[in-house]
């Protein structure tokens, strides 16, 4: 079994012991408070119902039902009465109300092969974060702890923020973990991408769970709604972000496959070098932005052989003379600028024939993987011949970090349709 197997099944054992543990002390002791918990049960459930149009492994597809499992978890109070609900009860509501909003997914279709993976992965990090909330907080709150050392004023919510925060991180490294395990690309720039996203929304989804907490515990049930509407709104405004930044990306997809059709590359060139550019980029600790741009220039480095008159034999630049590529990497730039692209992506399509010592590391990315791809084509055979000539241009044409980069990601089997290493 591989290690990120061992990982992710380590992780996802420790989720489904705690759930099934609150649930089972929840339906042994009976349930506290049950207003309490059917109301904020629903809130979680409308969370992930809200959820359509989620991408696999997007950091945080739910926030309402975050910001709400997480006031749960921080709730003392409602309306003035103190609470009696412990954290496995917590745990209990959280994982009612998560599987409830996952089930119509599920008769939607929408749980397929491709999502199985990330969609447990979010349930279970919601249920230990939560839980490890709840434990900070219940048995300080319920042992008289919080209110006869801080009381109620700012102290106190400065302790609750305190409480989000070391969550916030707890999650972060759960997520970079199973991330990790899932794709063996570098936990570092997948911790810094995680701690990055909650600068963003994990920030609106904390300060949303204390006031949410906040709130109940002063007016009760009622300022649910009026404190949710907000995040939802939220919520279902990324999801409309989300779309145009699909839609931005097959559009340059698109315009990355007319040199395909003009018959100036091979078919599948341009999403093949997309690809592995990306995985190489995440070995070597691309991350956010810059994988992005990294991306959108590896899909159309080539746009600037339709400038040409006579059109390159087979579509492959590698072997050409370092003038010819330079002035292709020109008129590609040109290109890219009109088609509305951001200038980031034309500077790396222009930058990518230049010795690599005066590139930027996105052009060094893309020469390399061009190349890789040129020469090995789809030709299993012809890889480590292909990757022992990129190791010979390591003078003038390619960093040697990143051709090791990239024979560590075609060793484990490169990426979908992009031919890898032969092992064995």
């Amino acid at each position: 079994m591989r290690p990120g197997a061992v990982t992710v099944g380590a992780v996802h054992a420790a989720a489904l012991l705690l759930g099934a543990a609150g649930l089972a002390s929840t339906l042994w002791h009976g349930i506290a408070e049950p207003g309490n918990a059917l109301a904020f049960g629903a809130l979680i459930a409308l969370g992930e119902l809200a959820r359509w149009g989620a991408h696999p492994g997007e950091r945080e597809p739910a926030p309402l039902g975050a910001a709400a499992a997480l006031a749960y978890a921080l709730l003392g109070h409602a309306a003035g009465t103190a609470t009696t609900h412990g954290v496995l009860q917590i745990v209990a509501v959280v994982c009612a109300g998560g599987l409830a909003g996952i089930v119509p997914h599920i008769a939607r279709g929408r749980a397929g092969s491709r999502d199985r993976g990330p969609g447990r992965d979010h349930l279970a990090r919601r249920v230990l974060t939560v839980g490890f909330a709840a434990l900070c907080f219940q048995p300080l709150y319920n042992a008289g702890a919080l209110t006869g050392h801080l009381g109620a004023g700012t102290p106190y919510v400065l302790f609750l923020l305190l409480v989000l925060g070391l969550t916030g991180l707890c999650d972060a490294v759960l997520a970079a973990l199973l991330l990790r395990a899932r794709t063996a690309y570098p936990y570092g720039p997948l911790l810094r991408d995680e701690l990055r996203a909650l600068l963003g929304i994990g920030s609106a989804v904390c300060a949303t769970g204390v006031v949410m907490a906040l709130g109940v515990a002063a007016a009760g049930l009622w300022a649910l709604p009026v404190l949710a509407v907000p995040l939802l709104l939220t919520q279902v405004s990324s999801r409309r972000y989300a779309a145009v930044r699909t839609v931005n990306r097959q559009t340059i997809a698109s315009l990355a496959r007319a040199t395909e059709i003009a018959g100036c590359t091979p078919p599948g060139h341009a999403r093949r070098v997309a690809a592995l550019a990306t995985a190489v980029g995440r070995e070597l600790g691309l991350g956010g932005a810059e994988l992005t741009v990294l991306e959108y220039a590896a899909l159309m480095h080539d746009i600037g052989q339709l400038s040409l008159v006579d059109p390159v034999a087979g579509g492959a630049t590698a072997s050409l003379p370092a003038e010819q590529q330079r002035r292709i990497a020109l008129l590609g730039g040109e290109v890219v600028r009109m088609t509305g692209v951001p200038a980031a992506v034309a500077h790396v399509v222009e930058r990518q024939a230049d010795p690599y010592r005066e590139q930027p590391l996105p052009a060094r990315i893309v020469r390399t993987v061009n190349a890789y791809d040129d020469l090995a084509g789809q030709d299993a055979g012809a890889a480590l011949e292909a990757l022992e000539t990129l190791r010979l241009g390591t003078a003038r044409d390619h960093h040697p970090e990143v051709v090791a980069c990239l024979a560590r990601v075609l060793a484990r089997g490169g990426t979908p349709g992009v031919t890898s290493v032969p092992t064995g």
